[in-house]
Protein backbone atom coordinates (compact mmCIF):
# COMPACT_ATOMS: atom_id res chain seq x y z
CA UNK A 1 0.00 0.00 0.00
CA UNK A 2 2.45 2.47 0.83
CA UNK A 3 4.58 1.48 -2.17
CA UNK A 4 1.30 2.63 -4.24
CA UNK A 5 1.02 5.62 -2.45
CA UNK A 6 4.71 6.49 -3.00
CA UNK A 7 4.62 6.10 -6.99
CA UNK A 8 1.38 7.82 -7.01
CA UNK A 9 2.38 10.64 -5.66
CA UNK A 10 6.17 10.35 -7.72
CA UNK A 11 3.36 10.51 -10.57
CA UNK A 12 1.96 13.44 -9.40
CA UNK A 13 4.86 15.03 -9.07
CA UNK A 14 5.83 14.41 -12.42
CA UNK A 15 2.55 15.22 -13.87
CA UNK A 16 2.54 18.68 -12.83
CA UNK A 17 6.06 19.12 -13.84
CA UNK A 18 5.54 18.57 -17.69
CA UNK A 19 1.64 20.17 -17.21
CA UNK A 20 3.76 23.46 -16.00
CA UNK A 21 6.42 22.82 -18.39
CA UNK A 22 4.21 22.60 -21.39
CA UNK A 23 3.26 26.39 -20.67
CA UNK A 24 6.27 27.54 -21.47
CA UNK A 25 7.02 29.07 -24.55
CA UNK A 26 8.69 25.62 -26.95
CA UNK A 27 12.22 25.76 -27.82
CA UNK A 28 13.33 24.96 -31.11
CA UNK A 29 16.97 23.89 -32.33
CA UNK A 30 18.77 25.87 -34.17
CA UNK A 31 21.62 24.28 -36.19
CA UNK A 32 24.50 26.44 -36.42
CA UNK A 33 27.98 25.06 -37.98
CA UNK A 34 30.99 25.09 -35.42
CA UNK A 35 34.14 25.97 -37.53
CA UNK A 36 37.15 24.47 -36.86
CA UNK A 37 40.69 25.23 -38.05
CA UNK A 38 43.67 22.87 -38.06
CA UNK A 39 46.68 24.11 -36.88
CA UNK A 40 47.92 25.60 -40.03
CA UNK A 41 44.83 27.06 -40.62
CA UNK A 42 45.05 26.18 -44.63
CA UNK A 43 42.02 23.44 -43.80
CA UNK A 44 39.19 23.99 -42.15
CA UNK A 45 36.00 21.62 -41.43
CA UNK A 46 32.67 21.74 -40.18
CA UNK A 47 30.81 20.13 -37.88
CA UNK A 48 27.24 20.97 -36.89
CA UNK A 49 25.63 21.24 -33.04
CA UNK A 50 22.42 22.59 -31.78
CA UNK A 51 21.85 25.46 -29.95
CA UNK A 52 18.71 25.49 -28.09
CA UNK A 53 16.68 28.80 -28.19
CA UNK A 54 13.30 29.74 -27.52
CA UNK A 55 10.90 30.02 -30.22
CA UNK A 56 11.04 33.96 -31.53
CA UNK A 57 8.10 35.70 -32.28
CA UNK A 58 8.48 39.27 -33.91
CA UNK A 59 6.47 42.42 -33.77
CA UNK A 60 6.22 45.41 -35.51
CA UNK A 61 8.23 47.86 -33.24
CA UNK A 62 6.68 51.45 -33.95
CA UNK A 63 3.40 50.30 -33.93
CA UNK A 64 3.07 47.04 -31.49
CA UNK A 65 -0.40 46.47 -29.99
CA UNK A 66 -0.80 46.53 -26.38
CA UNK A 67 -1.77 42.90 -26.37
CA UNK A 68 1.56 41.51 -28.11
CA UNK A 69 3.16 42.34 -24.05
CA UNK A 70 2.66 41.00 -21.10
CA UNK A 71 0.57 43.16 -18.65
CA UNK A 72 1.83 42.70 -14.73
CA UNK A 73 -0.61 43.66 -11.78
CA UNK A 74 1.96 43.85 -9.57
CA UNK A 75 3.55 46.84 -8.52
CA UNK A 76 7.30 47.54 -9.50
CA UNK A 77 10.21 46.94 -7.33
CA UNK A 78 12.01 49.86 -8.29
CA UNK A 79 14.71 49.00 -5.68
CA UNK A 80 16.33 45.96 -6.99
CA UNK A 81 16.17 47.77 -10.01
CA UNK A 82 19.46 46.86 -12.15
CA UNK A 83 21.62 48.37 -15.34
CA UNK A 84 24.48 45.88 -15.88
CA UNK A 85 24.49 42.53 -17.23
CA UNK A 86 26.54 39.54 -16.05
CA UNK A 87 28.63 40.31 -19.05
CA UNK A 88 28.70 43.98 -18.59
CA UNK A 89 31.99 45.35 -17.56
CA UNK A 90 30.24 47.89 -15.37
CA UNK A 91 28.41 45.38 -12.71
CA UNK A 92 28.75 47.46 -9.82
CA UNK A 93 26.49 47.71 -7.33
CA UNK A 94 25.03 44.76 -5.14
CA UNK A 95 21.25 44.43 -4.70
CA UNK A 96 21.83 41.10 -3.01
CA UNK A 97 22.52 40.37 0.24
CA UNK A 98 26.02 40.40 1.83
CA UNK A 99 27.72 37.99 1.61
CA UNK A 100 30.79 38.29 3.79
CA UNK A 101 29.52 36.33 6.25
CA UNK A 102 29.30 33.36 3.35
CA UNK A 103 32.18 31.37 4.46
CA UNK A 104 30.11 31.08 7.62
CA UNK A 105 26.71 29.73 6.85
CA UNK A 106 27.33 28.71 3.04
CA UNK A 107 23.94 26.81 2.76
CA UNK A 108 20.36 28.24 1.89
CA UNK A 109 19.14 31.54 0.73
CA UNK A 110 21.85 34.66 1.04
CA UNK A 111 19.72 36.74 2.39
CA UNK A 112 17.67 34.34 5.02
CA UNK A 113 19.00 33.26 8.11
CA UNK A 114 18.78 29.53 8.46
CA UNK A 115 15.18 28.44 9.97
CA UNK A 116 15.47 25.69 12.97
CA UNK A 117 11.69 24.95 12.22
CA UNK A 118 11.29 21.26 10.63
CA UNK A 119 10.34 21.56 6.91
CA UNK A 120 7.46 19.29 7.32
CA UNK A 121 6.18 21.66 10.54
CA UNK A 122 6.45 24.33 8.30
CA UNK A 123 4.01 22.55 5.52
CA UNK A 124 1.74 21.73 7.92
CA UNK A 125 1.55 25.03 9.50
CA UNK A 126 0.91 27.06 6.03
CA UNK A 127 -1.64 24.11 4.75
CA UNK A 128 -3.01 25.14 8.44
CA UNK A 129 -3.22 28.94 7.29
CA UNK A 130 -4.27 28.73 3.99
CA UNK A 131 -7.31 26.80 5.32
CA UNK A 132 -8.67 28.56 7.97
CA UNK A 133 -7.72 32.26 5.63
CA UNK A 134 -10.16 30.39 2.73
CA UNK A 135 -12.89 28.30 4.36
CA UNK A 136 -12.68 29.03 7.71
CA UNK A 137 -11.83 26.48 10.63
CA UNK A 138 -15.16 24.10 10.23
CA UNK A 139 -14.90 23.48 6.47
CA UNK A 140 -13.79 19.44 5.73
CA UNK A 141 -12.00 19.45 2.22
CA UNK A 142 -11.03 16.52 0.62
CA UNK A 143 -8.81 15.40 -2.15
CA UNK A 144 -10.75 15.47 -4.75
CA UNK A 145 -11.87 19.23 -4.30
CA UNK A 146 -15.74 18.38 -2.01
CA UNK A 147 -16.47 21.04 0.40
CA UNK A 148 -17.99 19.69 3.30
CA UNK A 149 -19.42 16.58 0.92
CA UNK A 150 -20.69 18.95 -1.94
CA UNK A 151 -18.46 18.25 -5.10
CA UNK A 152 -17.25 21.45 -6.34
CA UNK A 153 -14.19 22.41 -9.16
CA UNK A 154 -10.61 22.14 -7.10
CA UNK A 155 -10.29 25.77 -5.34
CA UNK A 156 -7.33 27.53 -5.54
CA UNK A 157 -6.41 26.28 -2.10
CA UNK A 158 -6.82 22.50 -3.01
CA UNK A 159 -4.42 22.81 -6.10
CA UNK A 160 -1.76 24.79 -3.84
CA UNK A 161 -2.55 22.17 -1.44
CA UNK A 162 -1.33 19.55 -3.55
CA UNK A 163 1.74 21.17 -4.84
CA UNK A 164 2.83 21.35 -1.20
CA UNK A 165 2.13 17.17 -0.54
CA UNK A 166 3.96 16.78 -3.48
CA UNK A 167 7.16 19.44 -2.80
CA UNK A 168 9.42 17.21 -0.36
CA UNK A 169 9.32 14.72 -3.68
CA UNK A 170 10.27 17.51 -6.00
CA UNK A 171 14.02 18.25 -7.14
CA UNK A 172 14.92 22.15 -6.99
CA UNK A 173 13.99 22.46 -10.15
CA UNK A 174 10.52 21.23 -9.78
CA UNK A 175 10.31 23.15 -6.89
CA UNK A 176 11.84 26.86 -8.40
CA UNK A 177 9.22 26.53 -11.57
CA UNK A 178 5.68 25.42 -8.79
CA UNK A 179 6.40 28.58 -7.03
CA UNK A 180 6.85 30.71 -9.89
CA UNK A 181 4.20 29.14 -10.89
CA UNK A 182 2.43 30.26 -8.47
CA UNK A 183 3.63 33.86 -7.67
CA UNK A 184 3.02 34.40 -11.56
CA UNK A 185 -0.90 33.77 -10.74
CA UNK A 186 -0.53 35.53 -7.65
CA UNK A 187 -0.05 38.87 -10.08
CA UNK A 188 -3.35 38.42 -11.93
CA UNK A 189 -6.12 37.30 -9.38
CA UNK A 190 -7.90 38.68 -6.31
CA UNK A 191 -6.84 40.11 -3.65
CA UNK A 192 -8.36 37.62 -1.13
CA UNK A 193 -6.59 34.77 -3.49
CA UNK A 194 -3.80 36.74 -3.66
CA UNK A 195 -3.02 36.31 0.09
CA UNK A 196 -3.90 32.49 -0.53
CA UNK A 197 -1.14 32.28 -3.83
CA UNK A 198 1.52 34.19 -0.98
CA UNK A 199 1.23 32.26 1.86
CA UNK A 200 1.53 29.09 -0.74
CA UNK A 201 4.45 30.45 -2.80
CA UNK A 202 6.03 31.42 0.66
CA UNK A 203 5.85 27.34 2.05
CA UNK A 204 7.35 26.52 -1.01
CA UNK A 205 10.29 29.27 -0.72
CA UNK A 206 10.78 27.65 2.87
CA UNK A 207 11.67 24.38 1.49
CA UNK A 208 13.24 25.69 -1.39
CA UNK A 209 15.68 27.51 1.52
CA UNK A 210 16.90 24.26 2.43
CA UNK A 211 17.94 23.43 -0.74
CA UNK A 212 20.41 26.38 -2.00
CA UNK A 213 23.91 27.16 -1.49
CA UNK A 214 26.05 29.75 -2.67
CA UNK A 215 28.79 27.42 -2.79
CA UNK A 216 26.86 24.98 -3.86
CA UNK A 217 26.66 23.53 -7.21
CA UNK A 218 25.37 25.88 -10.09
CA UNK A 219 21.79 25.02 -9.96
CA UNK A 220 22.39 25.14 -6.23
CA UNK A 221 23.81 28.80 -6.40
CA UNK A 222 21.48 30.18 -9.46
CA UNK A 223 18.45 28.78 -7.11
CA UNK A 224 19.70 30.90 -3.73
CA UNK A 225 19.39 34.24 -5.75
CA UNK A 226 16.01 33.07 -7.92
CA UNK A 227 14.60 32.23 -4.71
CA UNK A 228 15.47 35.96 -3.94
CA UNK A 229 14.41 37.23 -7.16
CA UNK A 230 10.72 35.30 -6.17
CA UNK A 231 11.09 36.55 -2.82
CA UNK A 232 11.42 40.27 -3.49
CA UNK A 233 8.60 39.94 -6.26
CA UNK A 234 6.13 38.90 -3.82
CA UNK A 235 7.14 41.75 -1.10
CA UNK A 236 6.74 44.16 -4.41
CA UNK A 237 8.06 47.34 -1.86
CA UNK A 238 11.11 49.25 -2.98
CA UNK A 239 11.40 50.27 0.63
CA UNK A 240 10.75 46.57 1.89
CA UNK A 241 13.51 44.78 -0.36
CA UNK A 242 16.29 47.35 0.33
CA UNK A 243 15.83 46.52 3.60
CA UNK A 244 15.57 43.13 2.86
CA UNK A 245 18.37 42.55 0.35
CA UNK A 246 20.58 44.20 3.07
CA UNK A 247 22.16 46.29 0.01
CA UNK A 248 26.11 46.95 0.54
CA UNK A 249 27.85 48.74 -1.92
CA UNK A 250 31.83 46.94 -2.39
CA UNK A 251 35.06 49.23 -2.37
CA UNK A 252 35.88 50.23 -5.96
CA UNK A 253 38.79 48.11 -5.42
CA UNK A 254 36.66 45.15 -4.18
CA UNK A 255 34.46 45.27 -7.39
CA UNK A 256 37.21 45.52 -9.80
CA UNK A 257 38.67 42.19 -8.12
CA UNK A 258 35.34 41.06 -8.54
CA UNK A 259 35.16 42.00 -12.50
CA UNK A 260 38.90 40.88 -12.94
CA UNK A 261 37.58 37.11 -11.81
CA UNK A 262 35.01 36.90 -13.85
CA UNK A 263 37.26 38.02 -16.94
CA UNK A 264 39.43 35.86 -16.12
CA UNK A 265 37.63 33.05 -15.57
CA UNK A 266 34.82 33.04 -18.02
CA UNK A 267 35.09 34.43 -21.98
CA UNK A 268 32.14 36.61 -22.20
CA UNK A 269 34.35 40.64 -21.72
CA UNK A 270 37.37 39.08 -23.84
CA UNK A 271 34.63 37.68 -26.88
CA UNK A 272 32.90 41.13 -26.81
CA UNK A 273 36.43 42.69 -27.01
CA UNK A 274 38.00 40.52 -29.16
CA UNK A 275 35.17 39.98 -32.39
CA UNK A 276 34.44 43.67 -31.96
CA UNK A 277 38.20 44.96 -32.47
CA UNK A 278 38.97 42.68 -35.39
CA UNK A 279 35.51 43.70 -37.26
CA UNK A 280 36.46 47.00 -36.61
CA UNK A 281 40.13 46.90 -37.40
CA UNK A 282 39.07 45.83 -40.86
CA UNK A 283 36.70 48.32 -41.45
CA UNK A 284 38.73 50.81 -40.86
CA UNK A 285 41.89 49.17 -42.82
CA UNK A 286 43.09 51.85 -45.17
CA UNK A 287 40.93 55.08 -43.01
CA UNK A 288 43.90 57.81 -41.56
CA UNK A 289 41.37 59.35 -39.26
CA UNK A 290 39.17 57.29 -37.23
CA UNK A 291 36.49 58.02 -35.03
CA UNK A 292 35.00 55.25 -32.32
CA UNK A 293 31.90 55.72 -30.47
CA UNK A 294 31.92 52.93 -27.79
CA UNK A 295 27.89 53.42 -25.77
CA UNK A 296 30.29 51.07 -22.89
CA UNK A 297 33.10 52.43 -22.30
CA UNK A 298 33.71 51.07 -18.97
CA UNK A 299 37.46 50.60 -18.00
CA UNK A 300 38.51 51.59 -21.81
CA UNK A 301 40.37 48.01 -21.36
CA UNK A 302 38.96 46.99 -25.16
CA UNK A 303 40.92 49.54 -26.79
CA UNK A 304 44.22 49.23 -25.07
CA UNK A 305 45.05 45.97 -27.31
CA UNK A 306 43.33 47.49 -30.17
CA UNK A 307 45.84 50.87 -29.91
CA UNK A 308 48.28 48.46 -29.56
CA UNK A 309 47.47 46.68 -32.52
CA UNK A 310 46.95 49.50 -35.08
CA UNK A 311 50.07 51.24 -34.09
CA UNK A 312 51.97 48.54 -35.58
CA UNK A 313 49.80 49.01 -39.20
CA UNK A 314 52.36 49.84 -42.19
CA UNK A 315 52.99 53.12 -42.99
CA UNK A 316 52.20 54.66 -39.57
CA UNK A 317 49.26 54.64 -37.33
CA UNK A 318 46.03 56.66 -38.05
CA UNK A 319 44.65 59.18 -35.70
CA UNK A 320 42.30 57.74 -33.52
CA UNK A 321 39.77 59.31 -31.41
CA UNK A 322 37.47 57.60 -28.43
CA UNK A 323 34.21 58.97 -27.74
CA UNK A 324 32.73 57.05 -24.33
CA UNK A 325 29.82 56.70 -23.00
CA UNK A 326 28.66 55.32 -19.62
CA UNK A 327 26.45 56.09 -17.33
CA UNK A 328 27.72 58.65 -14.26
CA UNK A 329 27.37 55.65 -11.77
CA UNK A 330 30.06 53.70 -13.41
CA UNK A 331 32.42 56.36 -11.46
CA UNK A 332 32.08 54.40 -8.73
CA UNK A 333 33.71 50.94 -10.57
CA UNK A 334 36.32 53.03 -11.86
CA UNK A 335 37.22 55.21 -8.42
CA UNK A 336 36.28 58.34 -10.72
CA UNK A 337 35.04 59.75 -13.88
CA UNK A 338 35.23 59.14 -17.33
CA UNK A 339 38.94 61.46 -17.49
CA UNK A 340 40.11 58.42 -15.86
CA UNK A 341 39.94 56.42 -19.02
CA UNK A 342 41.17 59.14 -21.10
CA UNK A 343 44.03 59.22 -19.27
CA UNK A 344 45.18 55.45 -19.31
CA UNK A 345 44.13 55.16 -23.42
CA UNK A 346 46.61 58.43 -23.92
CA UNK A 347 49.40 56.71 -22.28
CA UNK A 348 49.06 53.72 -23.97
CA UNK A 349 48.36 55.97 -27.46
CA UNK A 350 51.50 57.96 -26.27
CA UNK A 351 53.61 54.93 -25.77
CA UNK A 352 52.87 53.19 -29.19
CA UNK A 353 53.15 56.45 -30.87
CA UNK A 354 49.50 56.67 -32.15
CA UNK A 355 47.69 60.13 -32.18
CA UNK A 356 44.72 60.05 -29.59
CA UNK A 357 42.01 62.35 -28.46
CA UNK A 358 39.77 61.53 -25.94
CA UNK A 359 35.94 62.57 -25.07
CA UNK A 360 34.01 61.37 -22.30
CA UNK A 361 30.46 61.29 -22.16
CA UNK A 362 29.21 60.52 -19.29
CA UNK A 363 25.85 60.14 -19.60
CA UNK A 364 23.00 57.35 -20.04
CA UNK A 365 22.31 56.00 -23.74
CA UNK A 366 18.63 56.49 -22.83
CA UNK A 367 20.12 60.37 -22.75
CA UNK A 368 22.56 60.51 -25.95
CA UNK A 369 21.73 63.17 -28.17
CA UNK A 370 23.44 64.00 -31.26
CA UNK A 371 25.68 66.73 -29.84
CA UNK A 372 26.57 64.40 -27.36
CA UNK A 373 28.70 62.45 -29.47
CA UNK A 374 30.83 65.41 -31.41
CA UNK A 375 30.76 63.29 -34.44
CA UNK A 376 33.22 65.30 -36.91
CA UNK A 377 33.34 65.91 -41.06
CA UNK A 378 36.22 63.51 -42.35
CA UNK A 379 36.42 61.07 -39.43
CA UNK A 380 36.01 57.69 -40.35
CA UNK A 381 32.96 56.06 -37.49
CA UNK A 382 32.55 53.13 -36.06
CA UNK A 383 29.66 52.39 -33.02
CA UNK A 384 30.42 49.49 -30.53
CA UNK A 385 27.26 48.65 -28.83
CA UNK A 386 28.97 46.06 -25.85
CA UNK A 387 26.06 44.25 -24.01
CA UNK A 388 24.45 47.62 -23.30
CA UNK A 389 21.28 48.02 -26.10
CA UNK A 390 19.78 45.44 -24.09
CA UNK A 391 19.12 48.20 -21.11
CA UNK A 392 17.61 50.41 -23.27
CA UNK A 393 13.82 50.51 -22.90
CA UNK A 394 12.24 49.73 -25.78
CA UNK A 395 8.38 49.76 -27.39
CA UNK A 396 7.01 47.61 -24.52
CA UNK A 397 8.46 50.07 -21.49
CA UNK A 398 7.41 53.03 -23.28
CA UNK A 399 6.41 55.07 -26.55
CA UNK A 400 9.42 56.81 -26.68
CA UNK A 401 11.40 54.01 -27.30
CA UNK A 402 15.23 54.35 -26.55
CA UNK A 403 16.11 51.39 -27.98
CA UNK A 404 14.77 51.75 -31.79
CA UNK A 405 15.61 55.88 -31.42
CA UNK A 406 19.09 55.33 -30.59
CA UNK A 407 19.44 53.28 -33.63
CA UNK A 408 17.99 55.40 -35.52
CA UNK A 409 20.48 57.90 -34.16
CA UNK A 410 23.18 56.25 -35.18
CA UNK A 411 22.06 55.46 -38.57
CA UNK A 412 22.10 58.95 -39.06
CA UNK A 413 25.34 59.28 -38.65
CA UNK A 414 26.33 57.32 -41.36
CA UNK A 415 29.29 54.92 -39.76
CA UNK A 416 31.27 52.70 -41.31
CA UNK A 417 30.38 49.79 -39.27
CA UNK A 418 28.70 49.05 -35.86
CA UNK A 419 29.40 46.32 -33.69
CA UNK A 420 27.01 44.53 -31.39
CA UNK A 421 27.23 41.61 -28.54
CA UNK A 422 24.20 40.69 -27.00
CA UNK A 423 23.32 38.29 -23.91
CA UNK A 424 21.34 35.31 -26.53
CA UNK A 425 18.11 35.37 -23.71
CA UNK A 426 14.82 36.14 -24.28
CA UNK A 427 13.91 38.24 -21.21
CA UNK A 428 12.47 41.16 -22.80
CA UNK A 429 8.60 40.45 -23.76
CA UNK A 430 6.42 37.23 -22.86
CA UNK A 431 4.79 36.40 -19.47
CA UNK A 432 6.27 36.38 -16.52
CA UNK A 433 6.93 32.76 -15.83
CA UNK A 434 8.13 32.05 -19.57
CA UNK A 435 10.64 34.72 -18.57
CA UNK A 436 11.32 32.95 -15.03
CA UNK A 437 11.67 29.88 -17.30
CA UNK A 438 14.24 31.50 -19.76
CA UNK A 439 16.57 33.02 -16.92
CA UNK A 440 16.75 29.30 -14.86
CA UNK A 441 17.80 27.65 -18.68
CA UNK A 442 20.27 30.43 -19.24
CA UNK A 443 21.97 31.09 -16.14
CA UNK A 444 22.15 27.52 -15.42
CA UNK A 445 24.55 26.99 -18.21
CA UNK A 446 26.39 30.37 -16.97
CA UNK A 447 26.92 29.27 -13.81
CA UNK A 448 27.97 25.96 -15.14
CA UNK A 449 30.55 27.50 -17.46
CA UNK A 450 31.54 28.98 -14.11
CA UNK A 451 31.87 26.10 -11.98
CA UNK A 452 34.44 24.71 -14.82
CA UNK A 453 36.99 27.31 -14.16
CA UNK A 454 36.88 27.94 -10.00
CA UNK A 455 36.31 26.30 -6.96
CA UNK A 456 32.90 26.14 -5.22
CA UNK A 457 33.96 27.61 -1.97
CA UNK A 458 36.19 29.92 -3.66
CA UNK A 459 34.97 33.35 -1.82
CA UNK A 460 36.43 35.45 -4.70
CA UNK A 461 33.88 33.27 -7.13
CA UNK A 462 31.28 33.98 -4.51
CA UNK A 463 31.36 37.91 -4.34
CA UNK A 464 31.67 37.77 -8.21
CA UNK A 465 28.85 35.88 -8.74
CA UNK A 466 26.92 37.94 -6.12
CA UNK A 467 27.64 41.53 -7.38
CA UNK A 468 28.35 41.06 -11.04
CA UNK A 469 25.43 38.42 -11.58
CA UNK A 470 23.14 37.63 -9.35
CA UNK A 471 21.92 41.27 -8.75
CA UNK A 472 20.61 41.08 -12.56
CA UNK A 473 19.16 37.62 -11.77
CA UNK A 474 17.13 39.46 -9.19
CA UNK A 475 15.87 42.22 -11.40
CA UNK A 476 14.75 40.27 -14.26
CA UNK A 477 12.46 38.28 -11.52
CA UNK A 478 11.55 41.04 -9.23
CA UNK A 479 11.27 44.15 -11.66
CA UNK A 480 8.55 45.10 -14.10
CA UNK A 481 8.02 48.91 -16.20
CA UNK A 482 11.15 50.92 -16.11
CA UNK A 483 12.64 49.26 -13.34
CA UNK A 484 13.45 46.08 -15.26
CA UNK A 485 16.42 47.11 -16.94
CA UNK A 486 17.86 44.12 -17.86
CA UNK A 487 15.95 42.53 -21.12
CA UNK A 488 17.87 40.55 -23.15
CA UNK A 489 16.53 39.89 -26.63
CA UNK A 490 17.34 37.28 -29.06
CA UNK A 491 19.86 37.90 -31.78
CA UNK A 492 16.90 37.60 -34.78
CA UNK A 493 14.84 40.33 -32.57
CA UNK A 494 17.84 42.77 -32.75
CA UNK A 495 18.32 41.65 -36.68
CA UNK A 496 14.97 42.91 -37.37
CA UNK A 497 15.58 46.04 -35.02
CA UNK A 498 18.59 46.82 -36.89
CA UNK A 499 17.31 46.17 -40.48
CA UNK A 500 14.20 48.53 -39.81
CA UNK A 501 16.55 51.23 -38.66
CA UNK A 502 18.61 50.81 -42.35
CA UNK A 503 20.76 49.06 -41.19
CA UNK A 504 22.39 46.35 -43.63
CA UNK A 505 24.63 43.26 -41.99
CA UNK A 506 28.25 43.30 -42.56
CA UNK A 507 29.55 39.71 -43.22
CA UNK A 508 31.98 38.50 -40.58
CA UNK A 509 35.43 37.61 -42.04
CA UNK A 510 36.77 34.12 -40.93
CA UNK A 511 39.59 36.20 -39.29
CA UNK A 512 36.40 36.80 -35.86
CA UNK A 513 36.10 33.24 -35.44
CA UNK A 514 39.67 32.45 -35.98
CA UNK A 515 40.48 34.92 -33.16
CA UNK A 516 37.48 33.50 -30.56
CA UNK A 517 38.43 30.02 -31.20
CA UNK A 518 42.24 30.90 -30.37
CA UNK A 519 41.19 33.00 -27.35
CA UNK A 520 39.13 30.09 -26.11
CA UNK A 521 42.12 27.84 -25.61
CA UNK A 522 42.37 29.00 -22.48
CA UNK A 523 38.90 27.98 -21.25
CA UNK A 524 37.03 24.82 -20.67
CA UNK A 525 36.20 22.71 -24.10
CA UNK A 526 32.44 22.82 -23.32
CA UNK A 527 32.43 26.61 -24.73
CA UNK A 528 31.78 26.56 -28.39
CA UNK A 529 31.60 29.23 -31.57
CA UNK A 530 29.60 29.09 -34.14
CA UNK A 531 28.07 30.93 -37.29
CA UNK A 532 24.57 31.44 -38.21
CA UNK A 533 22.24 34.03 -39.55
CA UNK A 534 25.09 36.54 -39.91
CA UNK A 535 26.44 36.27 -36.54
CA UNK A 536 28.85 34.82 -34.29
CA UNK A 537 27.89 32.80 -31.56
CA UNK A 538 29.26 31.80 -28.31
CA UNK A 539 27.69 28.92 -26.14
CA UNK A 540 28.27 26.63 -23.37
CA UNK A 541 27.83 22.88 -24.49
CA UNK A 542 24.42 22.99 -26.70
CA UNK A 543 23.37 26.33 -25.02
CA UNK A 544 23.89 30.18 -27.23
CA UNK A 545 25.16 32.53 -24.70
CA UNK A 546 26.14 35.67 -26.68
CA UNK A 547 26.31 36.44 -30.11
CA UNK A 548 28.82 39.01 -32.07
CA UNK A 549 27.76 40.92 -35.28
CA UNK A 550 27.96 43.97 -37.50
CA UNK A 551 26.23 46.18 -39.31
CA UNK A 552 26.33 49.16 -41.67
Amino acid sequence: MQASQESQTSSSVHSLYHQTMQQIEPYCLSTFQVLNDDSTHSRRQATEFPFQTYAEQFFTLESTPASDYAVYNSPSTASVSSNMSPFSPQCFQSYVSDLHHASDNPYGSPLSGSSGVDDENKLMHALWVLRNELLGPECDIDSNGSINGIVTQPSSFTRYNRILEMAPHMDLKQLLVACARIVSEADTISLSERRVAVSAAEALMDIIEKRVSISGEPLERLGAYMLEGLRARILSSGSIICKKLKCKEPTSSELMSYMHVLYQICPYYKFAYMSANVVIGEAMENENRIHIIDFQIAQGSQWVSFIETISRRPGGPPYIRITGVDDSQSAHARGGGLQIVGQRLAQVAESCGVPFEFHGAAISGCEVQLENLQVRHGEALAVNFPYILHHMPDESVSTTNHRDRLLRLVKSLSPKVVTLVEQESNTNTGTFFQRFCETLDYYTAMFESIDAACPRDDKQRINAEEHCVARDVVNIIACEGNDREERHELFGKWRLRFTMAGFFPVPLSSSVSYTVRDMLKEHSPNYRVAEGSGALYLGWKNRALATSSAWR
